[in-house]
């Protein structure tokens, strides 16, 4: 870092053993399937963080990482039976439309995001099954396993993306013994659900979040390698 060039919001952040505190802003990242290359990052304010629960808000608006394919095709534009197999790279872009609200408890191998349709109009929870997060001084990493919980107001829920999860299994990018064990992670997030608990049952659907806050940056250094990490 060159002489009195500004910290970054990673630096900021503090040490992974600390709890972040309310308005703290940190990344929110995925691996590529496969490889250790960042190919998500996305920054996030921080509503709760306790031993219990790590509640993060993605507010409209905000600048991110997302990956495309390398002649700049959006990802999800490409035919499944190759959308895996083409070379991406990422670019930046924005995150557009309503905000997400993004629960992880901690060792759990899913998240539960909360959408909104605008004027607040509660839409859906989706359960995103993925590593464990990992705590760093900056933010929180992980990688996406695809398969998907879509979940009502009404508690009704159905699989999403199992066509994606299959071809990234002939793809080569999950092995037996990870589909396995995301198969099995899926059907201890639906048994969640059957029995409502939290964070379901915790009235998240009618949190707002506090009108002062600013939209966070996307730090120059979003893709750094953390020094240390903890679960």
């Amino acid at each position: 870092m060159a002489d009195g060039e500004a910290v970054s919001a990673v630096e900021r952040a503090g040490p992974p053993a600390d709890f972040w505190a309310p308005g703290s802003h940190i990344l929110w990242r995925y691996r590529q399937n496969g490889g250790a290359r960042i190919h998500i990052a996305r920054p996030v304010t921080v509503v709760r963080d306790d031993p219990e629960l790590l509640a993060v808000w993605l507010a409209p608006g905000t600048e991110c990482v997302l990956p495309v394919l390398a002649d700049g095709t959006p990802v999800h534009q490409e035919p499944l039976e190759s959308r895996y197999t083409k070379p991406r790279t990422v670019r930046r872009g924005r995150w557009f439309g309503t905000g997400v609200l993004k629960l992880a408890r901690p060792g759990e191998p899913w998240s539960v995001w909360l959408f909104w349709e605008p004027g607040w109009r509660f839409k859906n929870w989706y359960v995103n099954l993925e590593e464990p997060l990992t705590r760093w001084a900056g933010g929180v990493d992980s990688e996406d396993h695809f398969l998907d919980l879509s979940v009502q107001p009404d508690r009704s829920w159905h699989w999403r993306d199992e066509d994606e999860f299959a071809q990234a299994q002939r793809d080569g990018l999950m092995s037996p013994e990870l589909a396995g064990r995301v198969r099995r992670a899926g059907r201890a997030a639906v048994e969640a659900v059957r029995a409502w608990g939290p964070p379901f049952s915790d009235g998240w659907q009618d949190w707002r979040p506090d009108p002062s806050w600013p939209v966070p940056s996307l730090p120059t250094d979003w893709d750094r390698t953390p020094a240390r990490v903890s679960s």
